[in-house]
């Protein structure tokens, strides 16, 4: 964790130096704004990870047809199953733990700020903050609330309040995220079965989890996480409203969109590969009797 330690700190400092030339900022503000700014940064160097959970996301569901069938046959076999759908998944270069990748890799800057911000609370550098950083940090208020104080260490009725506010905040931001991923970019087939119930089970989790250990985060890290789900739900809704996955719900309303916007429609690639339109071939011509022949030959022998 020491070369975080480092990565985090520096980008927090770097952030800091921009936004104490504005003056009327107070040493609260600063800092609050900085850790936002650590924020965007960590999420932005995270976006070609948001490209491919995107595009992994996409290939699973415009494969799920084929998932289908291999399941139908290999139902009663659970590992010959498993291998046809690896087997499937590396021919078509599909990840499907693509998904978790963006979050899985917040989780360490996540626990280096907490470090970087606890070890301020008591006076103690960490990564490249001097000891005058880390007593600027550790006295900075916000809102009336020191931003290295958490709920459950402080006895600031305002670091309370402010810490129980971001818990609720960064709680509903999660579960509104997930959710907006579930109903509006999953197809209708992809919410039934076990892995659609682990995940709604999880929309309603992880909230919950967050809420209860938030407590004991600073409010700084309330902040950095609060801001990373702002964002989340901000990429999400461009990235459903503008360029959908096929057979969702938000890809039907961007089809109805460009229709009364007198745009070309979007053929749904996802109800093709269930619903094949038949190729038009040659028509047999129908059995005639000899009078009819007569009658459309104009009556010539």
């Amino acid at each position: 964790m020491t070369p975080l330690y480092y990565a985090v700190s520096a980008i927090l400092l770097g952030w800091h130096w921009l936004f104490a030339h504005f003056g009327f900022l107070s040493t609260g503000w600063i800092w609050a704004l900085s850790i936002a700014g650590l924020t965007i940064t960590v999420r932005a160097l995270l976006i070609p990870l948001y490209v491919k959970q995107i595009k992994s996301s996409r290939n699973m569901q415009l494969l799920q047809p084929k998932i289908k069938e291999l399941q139908k046959k290999y139902g009663h076999d659970r590992q010959k199953l498993a291998e046809e759908q690896m087997k499937l998944w590396k021919e078509t270069g599909t990840n499907p733990f693509a998904s978790c990748l963006p979050m899985i890799l917040q989780i360490p800057v996540f626990f280096a700020l907490y470090s970087v911000i606890s070890h301020a609370s008591k006076g103690k550098p960490r990564g490249v903050l001097t000891s005058a950083d880390a007593a600027s940090l550790k006295e900075a208020i916000l809102l009336g609330g020191r931003i290295a104080d958490s709920f459950m260490h402080s006895a600031h009725l305002e670091t309370k309040l402010i810490a129980i506010t971001l818990v609720v905040a960064m709680s509903v931001s999660q579960f509104v995220t997930m959710r907006q991923l579930m109903m509006k970019n999953m197809p209708p087939d992809a919410l039934t079965g076990p892995f659609a119930q682990q995940q709604k089970l999880m929309m309603y989790i992880f909230p919950v989890i967050f809420a209860v250990s938030g407590v004991a985060f600073p409010i700084g890290v309330l902040i950095y996480w609060t801001v990373s789900n702002l964002w989340t739900g901000a990429q999400q809704w461009y990235v459903i409203r503008n360029n959908p996955s096929p057979g969702t719900p938000a890809f039907h309303a961007k089809q109805l969109r460009d229709a009364k916007r007198g745009k070309s429609v979007q053929e749904d690639p996802l109800e093709e590969l269930e619903h094949p339109h038949p190729k038009p071939g040659r028509q047999q011509p129908r059995n005639q009797s000899r009078n009819q022949r007569k009658k459309k030959g104009g009556g010539k022998s």
